[in-house]
């Protein structure tokens, strides 16, 4: 149990502080509705506040609850999350909406019960089940990860399930007993986000800095632990761009692999060795060309530990019609269908190249 003391006197600073200092962000108007909620926590997933931002409210106007989002197509939900990346959680969100459409209409209550739900793990069902149903369960991200780590001094991994366990003992009373379970992991979450950071902690703005065993030794970033990188993965794309008299540009819908697949963009293919780029190009698009094949800057783009080389070929198309690809032409600015970032890139180096040119 928390006394008056100790724990409780902790709890009670980190939700004063929490009070005064935390960020004002759309999904957390109150009363907290379940579907924002799951909404911004997805959407949250390895994507900072600030993209967010951009796409959080467009999206939920687009699609206010549930029943909206299971009746639009998978298409224009991954339209609406354009920007975002990681689309798999666009498509997990509008998998999860069908399928509670088609049960109760409601999402389940209880951390338990939400874990069931495609595209929802550990950490958004305690979220979601803490910060919409008031349900007592620690919500560990990285951020209050690391700031438990720091406050234990705990030198172990807290990736690990003996880790996360070790952390849970100092948690678990702290959020069912120290106050609303919600607004405490949410204050943990906002102290690791905005003042426990990775790197030059604030620690004299910390509400935890005298009960900080990282603190008093002199050393917080050491903890937690680094975690060891996943060794990255060097692919070669080439990119075939073709545009119009009009600036549409030719895009074809990825169908296949493990990353881009349902989103929009020219036809792209893997560099072999010893392949050229402008002959992989002409065959992507397989279409009479006006001009020769004039190959573009590359570009660079990271897709989790992927790192891509993307060389860009402009083809002169003698007309859209001479195209065998399947595929349509959009206006750049206004796509109208799901793309990624990506596209942008290309486009920039093919306006670059036409400004040099003085086209």
């Amino acid at each position: 149990m928390l006394g008056d003391d100790g724990d409780m006197t902790l709890a009670k600073r980190l939700l004063a502080w929490h009070r005064g200092n935390a960020r004002q962000l759309p999904w957390r108007s109150e009363p907290r509705d379940p579907y924002r909620v799951l909404v911004s926590e997805l959407m949250l997933q390895q994507t900072q506040v600030d993209r967010v931002l951009d796409r959080f409210e467009a999206f939920v106007a687009a699609y206010p609850d549930l029943a909206t989002l299971a009746a639009a197509t998978e298409e224009e939900v991954l339209a609406a999350w354009s920007g975002l990346g990681y689309y798999r959680r666009a498509r997990m969100l509008h998998h999860l909406a069908r399928e509670v459409r088609a049960g109760t209409g409601a999402l389940p209550t209880s951390a338990a019960e939400l874990a069931e739900l495609p595209g929802v793990g550990p950490y958004t069902a305690a979220a979601v089940a803490s910060l919409a149903f008031a349900e007592a369960i620690p919500v560990l991200d990285g951020n209050v990860l690391r700031v438990a780590s720091r406050v234990l001094a705990f030198a172990g991994d807290p990736r690990t399930a003996a880790g996360r366990e070790a952390l849970l003992r100092w948690l678990r009373p702290l959020v069912e007993e120290g106050g609303p379970p919600g607004l405490v992991n949410e204050a943990l979450m906002e102290l690791g986000a905005t003042v426990c950071r990775p790197t030059s902690p604030h620690c004299a703005r910390c509400p935890l800095a005298p009960d900080c065993r990282a603190r008093a030794l002199g050393r917080p970033e050491r903890y937690p632990p680094p975690r060891r990188r996943r060794a990255e993965l060097a692919v070669t794309w080439v990119a075939a761009c073709c545009v119009d008299a009009a600036g549409r540009w030719l895009v074809r819908q990825v169908t296949e692999g493990p990353i881009l697949r349902g989103l929009w963009l020219p036809p792209i293919a893997a560099l072999e060795p010893g392949a050229s780029p402008e002959e992989v190009a002409c065959d992507l698009v397989g279409g009479r060309l006006r001009a020769p094949p004039q190959p573009l800057a590359s570009v660079r783009h990271s897709i989790t530990h992927r790192r891509i080389t993307v060389q860009p070929i402009r083809l002169a198309l003698s007309s859209t019609r001479s195209a065998s690809v399947t595929g349509r032409w959009v206006d750049p600015a206004s796509p109208t269908v799901p793309t990624s970032s990506l596209f942008s890139k290309l486009i920039k180096v093919n306006n670059l190249s036409s400004q040099d040119a003085g086209e």
